[in-house]
């Protein structure tokens, strides 16, 4: 402004006419915001997160996220499932006994043994490992509700 008034003073004074006689000179038409300066902005603010909670840009970002955690998914195969845990080869099932032991149903296929002192310590290999030290109270060799033989072992701590 104080540039404008100065050369229009100075052609006051070099014409010898008034001011208000000469015509206001215009200042150059400003441009606007260039579109790409613009563009790198809006995507400096989202990136930088610099807009406040409410707007509708700051709606946009948390919807987007929400989209990405949401639907990726379906589409992408993250290779994130449990690992499955094999269970015991002999099919171990533990019951707790009424008073201080446990029953423990053994596979009958666990056993291959024939003789009382034999068959007691293929059953101690197969539970010892699932219940620690124990001793075998005794065994008896039956059936499950599925028909498969087993034996019912009571043990102690």
């Amino acid at each position: 402004m104080k540039r404008t008034n100065a050369l229009v003073s100075e052609q006051v004074v070099a014409t010898g006419h008034s001011q208000l006689d000469l015509p206001i000179s215009e200042a150059p038409p400003r441009s606007g915001p260039h579109p790409a300066g613009a563009l790198w902005r809006g995507i400096r603010n989202l990136v930088l997160w610099s807009y406040e909670r409410g707007t509708l840009q700051y709606d946009l970002m948390v919807t987007l996220i929400l989209l990405f955690i949401f639907v990726t998914p379906l589409f992408v195969n993250f290779n994130d499932k449990p690992i499955e845990h094999t269970p015991h080869p002999t099919g171990v099932i533990v019951i707790p006994d009424g008073s201080t032991g446990f029953i423990y149903q053994v596979e009958a296929s666990a056993v291959t043994a024939t003789a009382d002192a034999t068959i007691r310590a293929q059953l101690l290999r197969v539970i010892e490992p699932i219940a620690g030290e124990v001793t075998i109270t005794r065994y008896e060799r039956s059936k499950d509700p599925v028909g498969r033989r087993i034996y019912k072992v009571w043990v102690e701590r």
